[in-house]
């Protein structure tokens, strides 16, 4: 019992398995802004797992490092041409970019909700995997909404 490790909610192997479900989305079908969401959760998530682990003051910091991740994605959708077509809009923005740009403030939304309640609850949790449920329950919560009012 002594010996088992932490684990974390947001593990390499939650990750990858989320990346794969986007490339299987997208093959489905499913549309570029619900699926620009999702990946730019994936960023986030990568970017608040893998932060505290950089030794760098700026890099440390998972809020910079989720917007370089950020900036690192949008100028490969743009470099590789996937970004600008005039058919794949959402309110006049493009669906990637709009994507992406919102499912970085989601995330946030749902990691702020999730310190939030801790901190009305004397810094404990109020319920197993709050850590998870809270961000990934508010991205699919969005990701209803978008695909309903916009029937995507």
């Amino acid at each position: 019992m002594f010996l088992v490790k932490t684990v974390y909610a947001q593990c390499p192997v939650c990750i990858v398995t989320v990346g794969g479900g986007m490339l299987l989305a997208q093959k489905l079908g499913i549309d570029d802004f619900l699926v620009s969401l999702w990946i730019s959760a994936l960023n986030t998530a990568i970017s608040f797992w893998l932060a505290p682990k950089i030794k760098n003051r700026l890099l440390g910091s998972p809020i910079i490092f989720s917007f370089l991740m950020l900036g690192f994605t949008l100028f490969y959708f743009i470099s590789t041409g996937q970004t600008g077509s005039s058919t794949n809009q959402i309110l006049g923005l493009d669906k990637v970019i709009f994507g992406q740009t919102l499912g970085l403030f989601i995330m946030f939304l749902g990691i702020f909700i999730d310190r939030h309640s801790r901190k009305l609850n004397d810094g404990k949790i109020l319920f197993p995997y709050q850590k998870v449920v809270f961000p990934v329950g508010t991205l699919i919560i969005f990701t209803l909404l978008f695909k309903l009012i916009f029937k995507l």
